[in-house]
């Protein structure tokens, strides 16, 4: 399926808007007035909400001294709390010292609202003297290790009891001896379950014990429903309450273009949660912890754009689309081709707080990450926007009663029946989110999808140019890792992590499960596979048989603990994995680039008919097909 961009275009847009910044911070001569504008208007720092700060109480763990959360996630770092579902709330001390180079600490107001961590939490130790290999700890290659009972880590839920898979590995970003044990959960942890961690026996590279503080144990809670979803949930009742359960929101149509495929533009009217007029920078305006409308400005004018046929033989499916990395809505121009054989319609809006228009503001956001709402929860408004683009597609008060919709005769061109999903890259990491709080759809195709971004993005292609801004912020290596993993308890609210436990199974209340199928690349450079996996197991997804040609996957056991598809055409839960020749990727969280790790698959799937072909089956009728008789391998669109 297809890519947002390039890389290379990725790594431009990225470079200019520093090379901006940079020039911007020296004195030069006053521009003149009728210069272009190279970058959007600055962002401003959204107004503290009407929210109280709740005082962080928590105290630092004196047990690693490299840095006052170490271990993480720790309940060392919460409050009883009878108001809350686990009975916690976060409690992040003030006294963390997470400070940018300007001296800015992280606000930790937002995070201590929580009533427990994030269900994809890293588990974070100073160790770093210890080998894991001579340790006998297991890595990304041999996940099913991690359940042995002499596994020097052990995971354990102790809320059911059961060992809990995981792959541990020393940030391989980090200079020798800043090197944090970074501990990462396999499937994602259980909403409201407690978690006891246990470490002995480590070794260093010459099989001597580590000087630690061992045998050490602690245990940590992860947030429940509420506290991940609660506030999407929330803005998503309200808008849906106004519309009643016939209604649409009101839209305009602002350009129509072309002859036998129509390419039509406009607005809807979303309810706007956000501060100010819900632009980049807003944040949520809340209200006890949850959003409320805007009073001055009550809604946000979201833009969509729509690719479907000008004569079709009857009206036609629509799938809604999700865009890539910061990309646009006009990524749904790849429906062209659909419509012009006249099997389906594509519509598309902005996945704004990671859209094209936010990537000033994302720069802005990594220099101080006190800032990080404004992009976790535009995204959420944005998740509220593909909900009610859904309504606009399915509704008889929708679309359909636009011209622009219509054909000569007036008969509608969408057929209304029910829309389907499909989200590619980013839009396979959000995708989840928007579409386990949906009654819109209920198929949702995710290509080259994943969960958590701290584990995503070390391991991505895409990272560098970004990273170059937050490394410069925050220098310290070991900080670096722990004001991401603070950044993630804002991120789960708008990416799959939060949602994943209820978009197969355990849906919402009113909400039905969905039908998925992900489809994997495999050696993606941009979307590492053990994060695809990871999402995969917690949806509880089967694979095809076999996924790969024997010798390709570096793993001990390949796509341990996802079952195999036993029949097609499949449904509930699918992962289609496709091979393009791409050697596996690195085995630690680092990125591969070319030429060392091949060329990216990432998109390649777009020029595989035969991937195309599973895709929009898919998408039309709700079934995965066999379109390989084995392993799915590809060529290569420039090969």
């Amino acid at each position: 399926m297809p890519c947002s961009h390039s890389t290379r275009g990725f790594t431009l847009l990225i470079t200019g808007l520093l090379v901006v910044a940079a020039c911007s911070s020296a004195p030069t001569a006053p521009a003149a007035t009728n210069a272009p504008s190279t970058t959007a208007p600055p962002t401003t720092t959204a107004p503290p909400t009407t929210t109280a700060t709740v005082p962080p109480t928590g105290q630092c763990d004196d047990r690693d001294l490299r840095a006052c959360l170490l271990p993480w996630p720790n309940d060392a770092f919460t409050v009883a709390d009878d108001t809350t579902a686990t009975g916690r709330r976060l409690s992040i001390p003030a006294d963390a010292s997470l400070r940018n180079v300007d001296g800015v600490p992280v606000d930790l107001t937002d995070q201590n609202r929580a009533d427990g961590f994030s269900p994809g939490s890293a588990i974070l130790l100073f160790v770093p003297d210890a080998d894991l290999a001579a340790s006998g700890v297991p890595g990304s290659t041999d996940i099913g290790a991690s359940l042995e009972a002499a596994t020097p880590i052990r995971l354990t839920d102790l809320t059911t009891g059961d060992r809990w898979p995981y792959w541990a590995e020393m940030d391989a970003t980090a200079p020798v001896g800043e090197q944090l044990l970074m501990v990462r959960p396999a499937t994602a942890l259980l909403e409201d379950h407690e978690y006891l961690v246990e470490v002995d026996g480590l070794l260093d590279s010459e099989g001597y014990p580590v000087e630690l503080d061992l045998p050490l144990e602690w245990t940590f809670t992860i947030a429940g429903a509420e506290s991940l979803s609660g506030r999407l949930l929330a803005i998503r009742s309200d808008a849906y309450d106004e519309m009643g359960d016939d209604g649409a929101p009101a839209f305009e149509v602002t350009s129509v273009e072309g002859d036998t495929i129509r390419f039509v533009e406009g607005t809807f009217a979303l309810p706007n949660f956000l501060t100010g007029d819900g632009g980049p920078g807003n944040r949520f305006l809340l209200e006890d912890g949850i959003p409320v409308r805007s009073a001055e400005h009550p809604d946000y004018p979201a833009r969509f754009r729509c690719v479907l046929p000008a004569s079709p033989p009857g009206p036609v499916p629509t799938v809604l689309y999700g865009h890539g990395l910061l990309g646009s809505r006009a990524e749904v121009d790849f429906f062209e081709g659909f419509a012009a054989l006249g099997l389906a319609a594509g519509c598309a809006t902005d996945w704004i707080g990671m859209a094209s228009e936010d990537v000033p503001a994302v720069v802005e956001i990594l220099a101080e990450m006190s800032r990080f709402p404004e992009q976790a929860d535009r995204l959420q408004q944005a998740h509220l926007a593909f909900q009610l683009l859904g309504r606009l597609v399915n509704s008889p008060q929708g679309f359909v009663t636009d011209p622009a919709f219509q054909a000569d005769d007036g008969s509608p061109l969408l057929s209304g029946e029910g829309t389907s999903f499909l989200g590619n890259s980013q839009g396979g990491i959000l995708g989840g989110a928007a579409s386990a709080v949906s009654t819109e759809w209920s198929d949702v195709m995710l290509g080259v999808p994943a969960m958590n971004y701290n584990v995503l993005l070390d391991r991505s292609s895409d990272w560098p140019p970004l990273q170059a801004v937050f490394d410069a912020a925050y220098p310290d290596p070991v900080e670096q890792v722990l004001v991401m993993q603070l950044a993630q308890l804002l991120w789960d609210r708008g990416e799959n992590q939060a949602y994943a436990q209820h978009l197969t199974a355990d849906p919402y209340p009113g909400i039905e499960a969905k039908n998925v199928f992900l489809l994997e690349a495999f050696g993606d450079h941009q979307v590492a596979n053990v994060a695809t996996e990871a999402f995969a197991r917690t949806i509880g997804a089967l694979v095809n048989d076999p996924p790969l040609s024997d010798g390709r996957s570096l793993d001990t056991v390949p796509f341990w603990g996802i079952e195999r598809v036993a029949a097609y055409p499949a449904s509930g839960a699918t992962l289609g994995v496709w091979d393009f020749g791409t050697p596996p990727p690195p085995t630690v969280n680092l990125a591969p680039f070319s030429p060392d790790y091949g060329s990216d698959p990432h998109g390649a799937a777009s020029g595989e008919d035969r991937a195309l072909q599973q895709a929009l089956t898919f998408l039309l009728t709700g079934q995965v097909i066999d379109v390989c008789a084995g392993p799915c391998v590809g060529r290569m669109l420039d090969g």
